[in-house]
Order: structure tokens, then sequence, then C-alpha cells
């Protein structure tokens, strides 16, 4: 039994024994890779227009989102409506010449057109 305990106990300090390398060594192969690396221009690095944008590129950017917001907010909603209204007349006036065999004309184009802007623009 004494043999099989000694055994198993050579061979467990044999597997938890591991190399501890040489960080003096070491630490100077990598100073010497980073010496060997080729420098960045200090000019590119302190270069305040990529750090810090300008005046005019933050009104820009201001701007581009006021629009954005103009644009979701009011101007496609507006034109959903009005061709949405639209599609829907010339669906159904096909859907009651097909169905019914009823005919569907509009008399007067112009002043349809200003009454689906008007409706469309009434409810926003």
């Amino acid at each position: 039994m004494s043999d099989m305990s000694s055994s198993s106990m050579t061979s467990a300090s044999i597997s938890s024994s591991f190399v501890i390398p040489d960080t003096a060594a070491s630490s100077s192969d990598r100073d010497d890779d980073v010496d060997s690396l080729p420098s960045i221009s200090s000019s590119i690095l302190d270069s305040d227009s990529e750090a810090d944008p300008s005046d005019a590129q933050k009104e820009w950017e201001a701007s581009l989102e006021q629009l954005q917001l103009l644009l979701t907010m009011i101007v496609m909603p507006f034109a959903g409506k009005f061709l949405g209204r639209k599609f829907a007349y010339w669906s159904w006036a096909r859907y009651m010449e097909w169905m019914h065999n009823v005919e569907i004309r509009w008399t007067n184009k112009s002043v349809f057109n200003a009454a689906g802007a008007a409706e469309a623009a009434a409810s926003l």
C-alpha cells in the first residue's frame, strides 16, 4: 500500500510542476521588439481636427438632425396620409367597378387632390 501512495504522490507532483519563465529576459526581449517598430509622427497624434470637431462640423450635424426630425415628424406622415387616401380611393373605385359593375369617375381631379391634401393636413 505504501508503494501505491508514493507512486501517486510522485505522479501528482510531476503533473503539477511547471516551468516559470525568466521575467527579466522576456521584458528585455519585449523592449527590443518595441524599439524595432516604426514610430508614428507626433503631428498626427497632436492633430486637433480629428480629436475635437470644429464648430462648423457641430452645426452641420445639428442641422442634419433637425432635417431628419422634420422629415420623420412632419413630411413623411403627411405624405403617407395623402398617398394612403389616394390609394384607398383608387382601390375602392376598382373594387366597385369589378364587384358591383359601377363606374366611378372623378369629375374634377384638381378639387379631388386639394380635398385629399386638406383632409390629410387637418388630421395632423
